[in-house]
């Protein structure tokens, strides 16, 4: 589910959203955004009751955005890039933690490339 990411016009089960991978790692993602605000509300609500099943990455419900969209906002779009994740890439490294900038801000455990778990490095 991409909660801010504009439905496909022939195809409402679908969103506009898109994915870049490299090396078997996503690099980025994108999408147009949604600017219907009753369609925006609709899905805040759905990521409520995530929310409360225990999904702690589902969006809260933001009334501001909602007003704003009210007001009208054009057609519109974008791409996240993940410098840490290019820095990976660019280092072939194995664990997004060898390349964060803080390291005392480093998670204990992280996802590898492949998206399993793994143990904080010895060069942490």
């Amino acid at each position: 589910v991409s909660p801010l990411s504009k439905k496909k016009a022939d195809e409402p089960d679908w969103v506009e959203r898109f994915e870049i991978f490299a090396g078997q790692m996503e690099l980025s993602n994108g999408f147009s955004e949604l600017n219907d605000p009753e369609d925006q509300r609709a899905r805040f609500e759905a990521q409520l009751k995530e929310r409360e099943r225990g999904d702690e990455e589902a969006h809260q419900m933001d009334e501001d955005y909602i007003r704003a969209l009210s007001f009208g906002m054009p057609p519109a779009g974008g791409v996240g890039v993940g410098v840490d994740r290019v820095a990976m890439l660019l280092t072939n490294s194995q664990t997004i933690r060898d390349v964060i900038l803080f390291p005392l801000l480093r998670p204990e455990k992280q996802s590898t490339t492949e998206g399993s778990e793994s143990e904080p490095s010895k060069s942490a």
